[in-house]
């Protein structure tokens, strides 16, 4: 939906709301992600607040804090994302306990990201999430895919009936089930950013999937994170 979304002159075309209950740090975000050339279309400084205005904002990236008054940030993210499928969750909070992360990747977050970040990891995450990719601060993506792995071990085993993906789409899935970013696959595989971003676009369809979060978790499920031989 947002792809080609890379740099601050494209920035436009992302709509963001920012949620967080603290007002010098939802100004100041706020103000990073207009100077930047992002549409912020939003604010709210609760659970309540943010979802009574999500329908009518209709954002592309929800900034949002998960320690906020009720419900609180992950209650809202599954309530986002079963509103609109097509939304992005970047939480950005003071936390990176492994209960925090892997609650809201769970509920549907594309991105995590600590409140220690830099202005410019904050607006590159932005900019990523909107473009599909998943973000997370160093050191909690495999966090996240470890528990991919946990949940896959304990879990029901993935169903054969479904879609055959082609052999592109399946070494892109692949690689992000190994955490790769879509700038990286490119890289990898000398295909344009917007090239990756169809082959992923066209197995979530085929998968009937909303995100990459689902996407990973599916491709853990058939071991393509296992080291290539």
């Amino acid at each position: 939906m947002f792809g080609g979304v890379t740099d601050a002159s494209a920035a436009s075309a992302v709509r963001v709301m920012v949620v967080d209950d603290h007002p010098m740090w939802r100004d100041a975000v706020e103000r990073d992600l207009r100077a930047a050339g992002f549409e912020v279309v939003g604010v709210a400084a609760n659970g309540t607040e943010a979802l009574a205005r999500f329908p009518a904002c209709r954002p592309h990236v929800v900034v949002l804090d998960l320690q906020i008054p009720g419900p609180n940030g992950v209650e809202v993210t599954a309530e986002v994302l079963r509103q609109d499928p097509g939304a992005r969750v970047l939480i950005l909070s003071a936390s990176g306990e492994q209960g925090d992360v892997l609650d809201a990747v769970k509920a549907g977050a594309t991105g995590y990201l600590v409140k220690s970040a830099s202005r410019a990891e904050l607006l590159d995450a932005v900019r990523r999430v909107a473009a599909g990719d998943t973000v997370f601060t160093p050191g909690l993506a495999g966090l996240v895919l470890g528990e991919f792995r946990r949940l896959n071990e304990s879990g029901p085993q993935p169903d054969s009936s479904e879609p055959a993906l082609t052999e592109r789409e399946t070494e892109v899935l692949r690689m992000v089930a190994k955490g790769m970013s879509y700038k990286q696959i490119a890289e990898r595989l000398v295909l344009s950013h917007r090239t990756v971003q169809n082959h992923v676009q066209n197995t979530l369809r085929k998968l009937q999937m909303h995100n990459r979060v689902e996407l990973t978790r599916y491709a853990i499920q058939q071991g393509l994170d296992e080291p290539d031989d």
